[in-house]
């Protein structure tokens, strides 16, 4: 019979024929293989610091030309937008303060004004607002003369009573908007916590620009975006024309951005920037206001079949 010395003795040979073969694997190949190692980790090593220098020179050429574009942004738009009113309609609250400033000043410096911003909430597209939004649009505390479309599509019908209060129409005939409907209409929202009111006053303006950024979820997107489109789309033919602006991201297919380029119909009339946080975003964001005013739309920024800036008017001579 096996007993208990044959096991011992059969463990310990393989624990030492385990041991041997390691000391023997580590003598023969640790030399090579260390060597190996350490060129891998080298040729990283100069990699690394290839792309940092790649990067450090990158950034420089950009913080360049952004000085150099902050620098020439005034002579570029000088002009377009005079005498002309704009208001700021902040579609999301990733909307930086430094890109409504600089926008803002831009506005300024082609001679316009910026006659109100507003905050559209998260509420204003949630499917659980809808009830509350239906019966103020529908009922009898909206502002008189106000016509709304044959629908039951809440964005459509909340979109189109903000456009006719707080656009002035591009027809130099038409009734222009009651300066105190603008009040009573966002003494109605603000109670459903869907628009909120950031400026000091809001009046009724020529033209829209409408700021955003990032973009929702693939599954909440339809619902975060179609009631801003629908919004978009008013705002743009209420007035003389409307731009939604917004960063790279929000150009992608469930961005504002992305989605309004996305509809050939709304694309053709409302003009889109994807790079609004840089200089040249905040330049084509003025000039495609001007060229809003004259009938003509376009697709500005860095994304794929935009234009990097609109066409710059000719200096009168």
């Amino acid at each position: 019979m096996i007993d208990f010395r044959y096991h011992l003795v059969s463990l310990i040979a393989v624990f030492l024929a385990i041991a041997l073969g390691l000391v023997i694997g580590a003598t023969q190949l640790s030399g090579p293989l260390l060597d190996n190692l350490q060129g891998q980790v080298t040729a990283l090593q100069e990699d690394k610091r290839a792309l940092e220098t790649r990067t450090q020179d990158l950034q420089a050429q950009a913080d360049t030309s952004n000085a150099f574009e902050s620098a020439v942004a005034p002579v570029l738009v000088q002009g377009t937008l005079a005498d002309r009113s704009v208001l700021l309609v902040l579609a999301s609250e990733d909307v930086t303060t430094d890109t409504v400033e600089e926008v803002t000043a831009l506005v300024t410096e082609a001679g316009g004004t910026v006659d109100g911003q507003i905050t559209i909430q998260s509420e204003y597209s949630d499917p659980a607002s809808e009830a509350g939004l239906q019966s103020y649009v529908t009922g009898p505390g909206r502002p008189t003369g106000v016509q709304l479309p044959e629908t039951d599509d809440t964005g459509q019908l909340v979109g189109a009573l903000l456009a006719q209060v707080l656009m002035v129409p591009a027809d130099p005939a038409a009734p222009a908007p009651d300066p105190a409907a603008v009040s009573t209409v966002f003494a109605g929202l603000s109670t459903l916590d869907v628009v909120s009111q950031d400026s000091d006053a809001v009046t009724p303006a020529d033209f829209a620009v409408v700021l955003t950024a990032g973009a929702p979820d693939a599954e909440e997107a339809a619902d975060r975006t179609d009631s801003l489109v629908d919004l978009v789309t008013a705002l743009d033919a209420a007035g003389s024309g409307a731009v939604v602006a917004g960063d790279a991201e929000s150009a992608g297919e469930t961005g504002l951005v992305g989605v309004v380029r996305a509809d050939p119909q709304v694309s053709a009339a409302v003009s889109t920037v994807d790079n609004v946080t840089s200089p040249a975003g905040q330049i084509s964001t003025v000039l495609a206001l001007g060229r809003e005013g004259e009938g003509t739309s376009g697709k500005y920024g860095t994304g794929e079949d935009a234009q990097p800036v609109p066409p710059v008017p000719a200096a009168t001579p």
